[in-house]
């Protein structure tokens, strides 16, 4: 497996709808310095969705990557799978994970001082909008707003750092200020016991 212990660990994390894409591909076009894990998903891509947003497979090959251990995270989400693969990152950057919060939470237990952000919508509405906007079937949109009670609790749970998505350029200053946050903790000197 990597070893990521010299580097921060970002994890974006929250309902679909609520501008997780939009926000890290704004942090990675600004901060040279990370680098995006690219997950894999059984889901079909939607349209106008780009074809490297994901690792676009199937069930079968899903499955027998999951067997030859090849995922720090995976699970089953509504009616698909998707998970996160070894990374395997450029020196000298630090590795931001675009998943779940179920991903998230298998993140932090495998690196506990891993940066996790839970990014929120500014309500349920502005989240259906949202869906909408993107070209969600009605039945997905549904599925994802019952969904997204669940994540928040489980946000909640994990102790994921809240920013809630009113104001894209807010939003991804505050994430910006904790990564910087999360870095000069891992440069500061640690007590010896």
């Amino acid at each position: 497996m990597t070893d990521l212990v010299d580097r921060l660990i970002i994890v974006i994390s929250g309902p679909g709808g609520v501008g997780k894409g939009t926000i890290v591909e704004q942090l990675l076009d600004r901060d040279p310095a990370l680098w995006l894990s690219q997950s894999w998903t059984t889901r079909e891509r939607r349209p106008g969705e780009p074809i490297d947003a994901y690792h676009f497979t199937d069930a079968e090959r899903f499955r027998a990557h999951v067997d030859a251990d090849g995922f720090l995270e995976w699970v089953e989400f509504l009616d698909y799978l998707q998970g996160t693969p070894v990374p395997i990152p450029p020196d000298g950057h630090d590795v931001v994970f675009e998943i779940d919060v179920h991903g998230a939470r298998q993140i932090r237990e495998r690196y506990l001082d891993a940066l996790l952000v839970f990014v929120a919508a500014p309500s349920s509405a502005a989240q259906e909008e949202r869906l909408r906007g993107r070209g969600d079937p009605e039945e997905k949109i549904e599925a994802r707003l019952a969904k997204a009670a669940e994540e928040t609790a489980m946000a909640s749970e994990i102790g994921m750092q809240f920013v809630v998505n009113d104001d894209l350029n807010r939003a991804i200053t505050e994430i910006e200020e904790l990564i910087e946050a999360g870095r000069r903790s891992r440069r500061s000197p640690k007590p010896r016991c």
